[in-house]
């Protein structure tokens, strides 16, 4: 149901929510770290683990829902679990447009919040495996040279040997060897495996080059 590092982040106004909230998650082992205000929790500091967000729609001064909002665009991507007394139809959309796991209305059953947390903490899990890869697919794109990242691009764009050469200006023998230096640094043993690596660095770059605009 979690690993040993999992973390559930609680931010509700109500003293009494957070008692409970913390006391039904550490008593099926979870740690967790309770907040009065988002304004806490931003300037908490967070451990680097799996973790999930638990968040009150309705907090003093501040919306549960632009907090989440602000969670995004300051690329914290935390799995977000919201939570109201006084829930409708429209701030359920908005907040599951925005991403949001799960929504329950208070008074919810326990068992509610637990698989919610679950589910959470599973996607948290996920992203942060697929981020270690495509950190290390990063890693392994950065050590090729100029001309073997030419040659990755166009290969992976199906283009073959001869029409590379032809639009760098070398010899066919002179791509294959950079071909077979690109698979060899980019570990990667098919042609599609680097197609699949060349895919997700550029959806990387594009997800970045979102962020700066937003």
């Amino acid at each position: 149901m979690k690993t040993a590092t999992s973390i559930i982040y609680i931010i509700d106004d109500d003293e009494s929510m957070r008692f409970s909230l913390e006391f039904l998650f550490k008593s099926v082992g979870f740690a967790t770290r309770a907040f009065a205000s988002t304004q806490e929790f931003i300037a908490a500091t967070r451990p680097d683990a799996d973790a999930c967000l638990v968040l009150d729609i309705r907090l003093q001064g501040a919306s549960g829902l632009d907090f989440q909002e602000q969670l995004r665009r300051s690329g914290i991507n935390i799995p977000v679990i919201l939570m109201t007394g006084h829930g409708d139809i429209p701030m359920s959309v908005r907040g599951m447009k925005a991403g949001a796991i799960d929504f329950l209305t208070k008074p919810f059953r326990d068992q509610d919040m637990l698989d919610a947390v679950a589910s959470a903490l599973k996607i948290d899990r996920d992203r942060r495996a697929t981020q270690e890869v495509l950190a290390d697919v990063e890693i392994r794109y950065q050590s090729l040279t100029a001309r073997e990242q030419q040659v990755m691009s166009m290969v992976t764009k199906g283009l073959l040997n001869k029409q590379v050469a032809g639009e760098l200006g070398i010899s066919e023998v002179t791509v294959k060897i950079h071909r077979g230096s690109v698979m060899k640094k980019m570990g990667a043993r098919t042609l599609p495996d680097l197609v699949r690596m060349s895919d997700a660095l550029n959806q990387l770059a594009e997800k970045r080059a979102t962020n700066t605009t937003v």
